[in-house]
């Protein structure tokens, strides 16, 4: 891993946390991810689970945490299971976790290796009522590939079929979308970092200069203050690139007299930031442009103020959407009349602004949370309002990051530059 150690009182608390909502003489069973073949040799780059990185801290592959409070051998109450190491796997692989460094990044006392894990597990799981299995319920995942936990549970309920199995899911859900201040503090750095490659990639920024030459900056800058890279497939959309939302062909040049949207963030210690700005080519916005980027702004700054305690995200975006009305119209994109016509099921705004302004973020861009909760103080959400002009080669979009806390919002993006003034600024200094 290229961040530094965590502290191990993260994942302590997190697992006290998860057992406490559990039902009484419970087991639950985590495992790592898949590794992934990438060609005849090799694996893509190594991605943990999120939910196993969250309650372990464990950042290595073929790895077990099994949760078992009332466990009546008191060695077994928690136990995590590593690869085994060996000099060929140190020579092709390099260095993997001691028991004792995982017992130091956990907090786990019983760590064992994972050629033990089928003995100890029969040992203790018939003494369990339930069994808690770990699924991937976040409702923008399409499950397509049976992954590591699906295929761990088959085998599961084959040897143990009259055990009741619960979801940890309907747990996790809950606990995750809440921030500790540890969790905070890594998001932190990972907007940090960010704002660094921002002000990197203002400087660098100028007619002629092709898109993937700035993702190259922008992942310099992450590797280079420790983050593990980019925290999802940047969009470095020039001209009328920024109208199509998930552009990451990054392969044309930059024209003068466009708008270059930047959609990016850090991931590090697997927490993400995710940030959008969009920039003049040139250095200097036209008027057209300043005044869909201004509108633009307006409506983050409106929506960033309904980001609070309490708010149901569905209220939340039917607001948006009627200060992106309002921008809409006065941008003479819409039209007064037709608005008061509309059909409320599919409004007009919707045309020029077609995504949602809001998404929980944390081990995951779009982190795990329920979109029916109303926002709790801990929460950790983007708000990213955009207008999308096809017709005139022009997209404009704007994120920051907004953390929830007892006396109302914290824009954790509030030093990264936002104002179209200060964009020229930097870019011309």
């Amino acid at each position: 891993m290229k961040y530094l150690p965590i502290s191990n009182v993260l994942f302590i608390l997190n697992r006290k946390n998860f057992v406490k909502r559990t039902k009484p003489n419970s087991i639950a069973i985590f495992h790592a991810n898949d590794e992934f073949p990438k060609n005849g040799d090799q694996n893509f780059p190594f991605k943990q689970n999120a939910d196993f990185f969250y309650l372990s801290g464990i950042d290595q592959e073929q790895s077990i945490l099994v949760l078992y409070p009332d466990c009546p051998n008191p060695l077994y109450k928690e136990v995590l299971f590593l690869r085994q190491t060996d000099e060929h796997i140190a020579v092709w692989e390099g260095h993997k976790y001691t028991k004792d460094e995982a017992r130091k990044a956990s907090g786990i006392e019983n760590v064992y290796w994972l050629n033990e894990f089928d003995t100890i597990l029969h040992s203790i799981i018939n003494y369990a009522e339930n069994i808690y299995i770990n699924t991937n319920e976040n409702d923008r995942y399409g499950h397509t590939v049976p992954y590591r936990d699906i295929r761990m549970f088959e085998q599961l309920r084959q040897r143990y079929p009259l055990h009741r199995y619960e979801r940890s899911a309907v747990i996790l859900r809950d606990l995750r979308v809440v921030k500790s201040d540890i969790e905070i503090g890594l998001t932190k750095m990972a907007c940090e970092i960010t704002r660094d490659a921002f002000i990197r990639v203002l400087k660098f920024v100028k007619p002629g200069v092709a898109e993937y030459e700035i993702e190259a900056e922008l992942t310099h800058e992450f590797l280079k203050q420790r983050a593990t890279g980019n925290a999802y497939n940047p969009i470095i959309a020039s001209g009328a690139n920024a109208n199509v939302l998930h552009y990451i062909d990054n392969n044309q040049v930059c024209n003068d007299g466009d708008i270059l949207l930047l959609d990016f963030g850090a991931e590090y210690a697997n927490y993400n930031a995710d940030m959008t700005r969009s920039i003049p080519v040139n250095g200097r916005f036209t008027k057209r442009q300043r005044d869909v980027y201004d509108a633009v702004l307006r409506v983050m700054k409106g929506a960033v103020q309904l980001i609070k305690s309490g708010t149901l995200m569905s209220e939340y975006h039917e607001e948006v959407g009627k200060m992106m009305t309002s921008e809409l119209i006065g941008l003479k994109l819409l039209n007064k009349h037709d608005v008061e016509k509309q059909d409320p099921k599919m409004p007009l705004y919707k045309k020029y602004f077609m995504h949602g302004t809001s998404h929980h973020l944390g081990l995951d861009v779009h982190d795990f949370a329920s979109r029916y909760k109303r926002f709790e103080t801990g929460n950790i959400l983007t708000c990213e309002p955009g207008i999308y002009i096809p017709q005139e080669g022009l997209g404009i979009r704007l994120e920051n990051d907004i953390l929830i806390t007892t006396e109302g919002n914290i824009d954790l993006m509030a030093d990264i530059p936002l104002e179209a003034g200060h964009i020229e600024e930097i870019m011309n200094s």
